[in-house]
């Protein structure tokens, strides 16, 4: 799975020294390096774009890297609204989302990512487009919130769900969330108000249409 990913990011990425400075940034901060693969990053940036969705919701922001594989699939007026449990995530991922020129476009919301989605249906806000990619505990209350708060045909999309290949090799060494992610996946394939697919890019990603 590995080899077949670096492959695919060596055809398909090219320079971009605003995402790099993010992975840079992300380093000299201690933080872990679990940013989206760069080819996980440019699908988001498609799909966004593809869906010409205007208002997405981001669930866990790390450094920005995904946040402005996000934003960049907005065309014209549009808005991403981004999760974070970390404070210091969550500066740092504004500060390099202002940097790529997203500064008006973002906003975001600290502390526990389910207390921010109940405040979220509260208000009435509704997303075009979802990106999960938080803590694995609690990706099923994730996912039943991202239904409550999407306009109809909105896309979510599913981060880590192939859990370094565990979830289909029995021979992989166990991640900590592997069985987490087998449960997940099985759930999403099969939930009634969902189209979906698994994509083997990056870690694996669903990619989860809502039904009208």
């Amino acid at each position: 799975m590995k080899q077949m990913n670096n492959y695919i990011d060596t055809v398909f990425y090219k320079h971009d020294a605003i995402l790099e400075n993010v992975i840079s940034s992300i380093a000299e901060n201690g933080m872990p390096a679990i940013s989206v693969s760069p080819s996980s990053g440019k699908l988001l940036t498609m799909l966004v774009s593809i869906t010409g969705a205007k208002d997405i919701l981001e669930i866990g922001a790390l450094g920005g890297y995904s946040g402005i594989c996000l934003a960049r699939g907005i065309e014209g007026e549009g808005a991403l609204t981004s999760l974070e449990l970390e404070e210091k995530y969550a500066k740092l991922a504004a500060e390099n989302l202002a940097k790529a020129g997203f500064a008006e476009q973002v906003t975001y919301l600290t502390g526990p990512a389910l207390q921010s989605l109940e405040k979220l249906v509260v208000d009435g806000r509704r997303f075009d487009f979802f990106f999960i990619d938080a803590d694995k505990d609690n990706y099923e209350n994730y996912l039943a919130y991202c239904i409550k708060l999407a306009n109809p045909g909105a896309l979510i999309v599913t981060d880590n769900v192939l859990a370094a290949g565990s979830v289909a090799d029995p021979e992989a060494a166990p991640k900590r969330y592997t069985a987490i992610m087998k449960k997940f996946n099985v759930l999403v394939a099969n939930h009634p108000q969902l189209e979906s697919v698994l994509l083997p890019i990056g870690d694996g990603m669903t990619v989860s249409r809502v039904k009208k």
